[in-house]
């Protein structure tokens, strides 16, 4: 006999029995793990080549031939409505604003239009709430009609918002801001607030009111979005700078093959989410720059009972490239999100801000429960985070009691290649519910600096760290997971 033979023998007779299970169970366990993240990064290419950019006529409207004046005091909207309606008519093409300031209310688009800003263009949307419409739109994750978004899309094909100028939705502490309430937004005693609206709301959505039948509007104070595109396929925001909205800056809905491309939001107002997409495939955002006063991105799948009705998954959604400074998440999945959200892949961003307070978030609860899976993290830099690079919520509350019979399920996490220079107060915070454990987060050649505590985690299973470094420190996965 010889030695190796001799050593084989010598090892599994002194292994348990039981620990050899283990070691077999456990590697095709890890095998999966590191295989899902290689093979799901394979996929991207081909989902991307199905995100196509519209394409439209070589014909423009220029608004300044339908009557519009600039100077940003007479109003526009008629002139929009005009060429618009003349834009989609005729088979589509660019409606075309001019450097200037032009006064408005709502713009609503149509079929094969592109509304272009000029260099130097800046529209200035109306703070007047009785001018905008009723439309089918959303709340924070539940469908109501509700005051028009400032620009809005509903059920349209091909469509397009582009160009260099400026969307400035005017939202101050004197107008729009002070709805939600807060003091820090210039909201008094005895001045109007969303509160009893988003309680009544809620309610209907949970008693299963019909959409139409949940009217509010004039009287009432739910803010409205600033761009919405509902229910629309083939759309592209690219270049325009988007300032102080009223609400969520950017929300397709229901939407697909969607890009958000070389955009810049500037906007510290409440709730200020910079893009939301909610029931929505195939979103790309890129070469985008975040500045605002909630979630940069916000990846979304309605409220609770809502979007459980509606049933629509956000799936496929792509950020690269990205810039992300104030906010209260670089990229967030959550918090409404009962209908799930699967393969996310972010790559190439920035986030640094001393007041950005996480880089990935997930949030949810067992009022809204959802299932997250499949979210690939790479290449990622970022300068300084005040709480934690994951942050991993289940029981996130807001708007009274959120607890509930519909457990928040979180699973395959992937973070690799990526560096923290201020890690904020944990490296990775995550707690599940209990029998609902988060599954599967790993971090891989990751390095993260300056953070008080390497991770806090409760009812997660199979955290795991491939070479990746915590305060200098090779850090070895948790034991007893």
């Amino acid at each position: 006999m010889t030695m190796l033979h001799s050593i084989k023998i010598i090892k599994l007779t002194k292994v348990n029995p039981a620990t050899i299970f283990l070691l077999l169970f456990a590697l095709p366990v890890l095998c999966q793990n590191e295989v899902t993240a290689s093979a799901s990064w394979a996929k991207l290419p081909s989902i991307l080549e199905t995100i196509k950019e519209p394409v439209f006529k070589n014909k423009i409207y220029n608004i300044l031939d339908f009557g519009a004046k600039s100077g940003g005091v007479v109003d526009n909207t008629q002139v929009f409505v005009k060429a618009i309606q003349k834009c989609t008519k005729n088979g589509g093409g660019m409606v075309l604003v001019p450097a200037g300031k032009y006064f408005t209310g709502p713009i609503h688009l149509d079929d094969n239009v592109n509304l272009h800003l000029a260099e130097g263009a800046e529209i200035l949307f109306t703070t007047d709430p009785t001018v905008y419409p009723i439309v089918h739109t959303s709340f924070e994750g539940t469908e109501l009609m509700n005051y028009s978004p400032l620009i809005y899309a509903y059920n349209k094909h091909n469509v397009a918002v582009t160009g260099k100028g400026t969307l400035n939705g005017q939202g101050s502490n004197d107008k729009w801001w002070s709805w939600c309430g807060k003091d820090s937004y210039g909201w008094k005693k005895g001045t109007p607030d969303q509160k009893d609206d988003v309680t009544r709301l809620m309610d209907m959505a949970e008693k299963g009111v019909p959409v139409a039948e949940r009217v509010f509007g004039k009287g009432h104070f739910l803010r409205p979005n600033c761009i919405e595109f509902f229910e629309c396929n083939q759309v592209l925001l690219q270049g325009v700078q988007i300032v102080n909205t009223p609400f969520w800056v950017i929300h397709p809905i229901k939407s697909s093959n969607v890009i958000v491309d070389g955009v810049t939001i500037k906007s510290h107002g409440p709730n200020n989410d910079g893009c939301d997409p909610e029931y929505s495939k195939n979103v790309w955002i890129k070469n985008t720059t975040f500045d605002t006063g909630d979630d940069c991105i916000a990846i979304k799948s309605g409220r609770d009972n809502d979007g459980r009705r509606v049933a629509i998954k956000s799936e496929n959604i792509i950020v690269q490239d990205c810039k992300m400074y104030d906010g209260h998440g670089g990229v967030t999945i959550g918090s409404e999100i009962s209908a799930g959200v699967s393969n996310v892949y972010v790559e190439n961003c920035l986030m640094d801000s001393p007041e950005l307070d996480r880089a990935i978030r997930i949030k949810s609860n067992s009022r809204r429960g959802g299932l997250v899976e499949n979210v690939f993290v790479r290449n990622i830099k970022v300068g300084e985070v005040k709480e934690s690079v994951l942050g991993i919520d289940l029981f996130y509350g807001v708007h009274g009691n959120q607890t509930g019979t519909f457990m928040p399920q979180v699973q395959n996490i992937f973070i690799e290649n990526s560096t923290v220079k201020n890690g904020g107060l944990y490296g990775v915070l995550a707690k599940g519910h209990k029998g609902y454990p988060i599954k599967n987060i790993r971090f891989k050649d990751v390095t993260i600096d300056k953070v008080e505590t390497e991770y806090a985690i409760e009812n997660v299973e199979n955290l795991k760290f491939v070479n990746t470094y915590i305060n200098g420190s090779l850090m070895e996965s948790p034991k007893n997971q």
